[in-house]
């Protein structure tokens, strides 16, 4: 990190979800946290610590309400909130409520009880910090999202979309995640966005739930898939009187290869026979599911999707806030859980990313076989600081080993070969140029 800091430090993380239902209560991260939040005790520095929304799954705990889950909370983690009590006493600790955690904002004793362990929790939408002579906005950002919006942010009884989500999905996988071959259904609240859910819980059930055995009978049948189109295809020409296949020529290439000639002829042949099975099924098949979908945009029955766009809104939002506060050098928010700087006219918008386990969609090399969801972790902390020559942001990424060699199966590395994800942190960035006037009545 930079050392020419000339004034207040903030360090911004956000979106840990720490709590839940049995397996949700299980924090991957809670040693990289810990030694996060001793190193800031030791900072020698005016710093404060902004936890920037979705401290805490209060959502995703079902069985309890209000201050209770709190309870749970300090009685499954002590180590943590001593800690918090500990780096409170050096630096401020600030907590702003996001959607996960918006009891946060509906009890007034979240105050008191959080103050006993030096948390200083705002129960607002936003805040302001002032930067050497400009201003940063935080934001957890989940009232950009439809779905996670509160008309009436505060009120215990409001239940956005999100809320039924994961009190109904999430933390029910938190509860039957055990009972699965290797304790995976619990990682569906990383799974980002939820249009992807089906496909995830498709991938995980073929690389590891399904029986072995069967698995590996299936592979080759689906690997070769594509190819078997082509051949029914041409083999249609063929009976077709249009195009003649060289039969004889792959018969001997095929008679060189020996045994694995035969088995690679014999589920070519196969294949080709479904396949030509399914083309023709597939044709009044594709007319009909079009002149569905015609008949649904007739009626405008999708013409909202279900899950934010990551950066439009945002971009949106920043836009209205650096006008409405010209002051303002810095839009910082989270939620969406995608670690990302963008420039916006001569500002810039910072998401703060998350804690939880990131899972990276890569598409097989060949075939018809499903997704495979690479696991990750990006432990990251925003640095915001007031330099020389404007306000500087930077990414901290805390160490901490990626779970692939337990999570990701030989056979779902080979089929994805050259294409692992290889996830960074966008670099540093810094807003220059000096603060226009603005409205005193700026919250700092």
């Amino acid at each position: 990190m930079a050392d020419d800091a000339d004034g207040p430090v903030y360090y911004v993380i956000s979106d840990l979800h720490i709590g839940g239902d049995e397996q949700l209560g299980q924090v991957d991260f809670l040693d990289e946290l810990l030694d996060f939040l001793e190193r800031l005790e030791a900072v020698n520095e005016d710093a404060e610590l902004l936890i920037n929304g979705d401290a805490f799954g209060l959502w995703e705990f079902t069985e309890i309400d209000g201050l209770e889950k709190f309870d749970v909370l300090t009685e499954s983690y002590p180590e943590l909130f001593e800690q918090l009590r500990a780096t409170g006493e050096s630096i401020p600790i600030t907590l702003l409520p996001g959607n996960h955690d918006s009891d946060l904002a509906a009890y007034d004793e979240y105050v008191s009880r959080l103050a006993e362990y030096n948390v200083d929790l705002v129960q607002a939408e936003s805040l302001t910090r002032r930067v050497g002579d400009r201003t940063i906005w935080f934001e957890h950002g989940h009232q950009r999202d439809p779905n996670n919006r509160f008309e009436d942010f505060g009120n215990p009884y409001e239940t956005p979309m999100g809320y039924f989500y994961n009190t109904h999905v999430t933390s029910r996988a938190g509860r039957l995640s055990e009972r699965g071959r290797y304790n995976w259904l619990k990682d569906l609240q990383a799974v980002t966005p939820t249009e992807r859910v089906p496909h995830w819980l498709l991938s995980k059930y073929f690389y590891r739930e399904m029986n072995p055995l069967l698995r590996y009978a299936v592979i080759p049948f689906l690997l070769l898939f594509n190819i078997s189109v082509i051949l029914a295809v041409l083999a249609g020409l063929d009976m077709a009187g249009i195009w003649t296949m060289p039969v004889e020529t792959a018969d001997a290439v095929f008679a060189r290869l020996g045994l694995v000639g035969e088995v690679v002829h014999f589920v070519l042949v196969v294949n080709a026979a479904v396949a030509g099975v399914i083309l023709l099924v597939a044709i009044p098949v594709y007319f009909v599911i079009r002149d569905v979908g015609e008949t649904v945009d007739r009626f405008g029955i999708s013409e909202t999707d279900l899950t934010v766009d990551p950066d439009e809104p945002y971009v949106e939002a920043a836009r209205k806030v650096f006008a409405d506060r010209p002051e303002t050098a810095i839009f910082c928010y989270g939620h969406t859980h995608r670690p990302t700087v963008i420039e916006v006219e001569d500002r810039v918008l910072v998401n703060t990313g998350t804690w939880l386990k990131r899972l990276h969609r890569r598409d097989v090399v060949a075939g018809i076989l499903p997704p495979v969801f690479y696991p990750s972790y990006q432990l990251c902390v925003v640095r915001i600081a007031s330099v020389s020559d404007g306000v500087a942001v930077e990414y901290e990424q805390v160490e901490k080993a990626d779970p692939g060699a337990e999570e990701i199966s030989l056979v779902e590395r080979l089929l994805t070969l050259g294409r692992e994800p290889d996830p960074e942190l966008p670099d540093r960035s810094v807003v220059t140029g000096t603060r226009p006037e603005y409205p005193p009545d700026v919250n700092d």
